[in-house]
């Protein structure tokens, strides 16, 4: 289909916003997400139950797929449209009301295959950092994040904007014990490295052939204790010292890029 001829199916039912001037949060049970990248990979995900659209006709024109006919969609300003969204939020013209994902289990995502590494977060609470590590996730082919459920943000528009789509295609493992998780992980024959700044070796001597489970800290406090000893190793990234330490998100993107990188035996 030619793509003005796929603008013009993204162009469902159309109707004038009701309801539009909330608190940004979403109806009970659903979530909100905003800007282009995060709703159109939204949209293609076959995975999700969407509620509604709200677009300006711009923000319309601006995606790339295709919708049913009788698709929920309202037109909306950008005023109304800001309503709906956290406070200062780049909606760029799109908001869309959909169901959670799915849960997903460990054991359905971890399957060994050392080129696709897995990222542990222990107590990484900011969202646009968990949004900024699923991004680097999918560019770097990581087979899931894990989290501990109770210390990591709900799903939402801040972390879908954050990982710009990457959202809807790496799986996000939310678990009740972390430490249990990576002893599953070792059993499913993950190698575990733990990224300290205090730590001898550096992650390159660390990492091996065979699959990786990368485990990443809060900013500040790092990894737990119990955490840290249920790793493997513990490595460090070979920064200067100029500066104290990194941004989890940017230590992510760098593990991942070594990861992805290393070479075999």
């Amino acid at each position: 289909m030619a793509k003005g001829e796929r603008k013009k199916a993204l162009r469902g039912r159309a109707g004038r916003m009701k309801g539009g001037r909330g608190s940004g949060k979403a109806s009970a049970g659903y979530v909100r997400l905003w800007g282009r990248h995060p709703v159109e990979a939204a949209l293609k995900n076959p995975a999700r139950q969407h509620r509604k659209l709200w677009a300006t006709r711009d923000g319309i024109d601006s995606l790339d797929g295709e919708l049913p006919p009788d698709f929920p969609v309202e037109y909306a300003d950008v005023t109304d449209l800001a309503r709906l969204v956290a406070k200062d939020a780049p909606h760029q013209g799109l908001v869309l009301e959909c169901e959670p994902l799915d849960d997903v289990f460990l054991d359905d995502v971890a399957n060994g295959d050392p080129a696709r590494p897995v990222v542990v977060l222990d107590q990484v609470t900011d969202p646009h950092n968990v949004g900024a590590i699923l991004r680097s996730a999918a560019a770097f082919g990581a087979g899931c994040i894990v989290t501990q459920d109770r210390h990591a943000p709900p799903e939402g528009g801040v972390i879908a904007k954050s990982a710009s789509g990457a959202l809807e295609t790496v799986p996000w493992v939310r678990v009740v014990n972390l430490a249990r998780a990576l002893d599953e992980l070792a059993d499913a024959g993950y190698w575990r490295i733990g990224l300290a700044g205090e730590a001898e070796a550096t992650l390159a001597e660390s990492l091996t052939t065979g699959a990786v489970a990368l485990v990443l800290g809060a900013e500040g406090e790092g990894m737990r204790h119990n955490i840290a000893q249920h790793c493997d190793a513990l490595a460090k990234l070979p920064i200067t010292s100029a500066i104290e330490s990194l941004n989890v998100s940017n230590a992510a993107a760098i593990a991942l890029y070594a990861a992805a990188t290393r070479k075999g035996d």
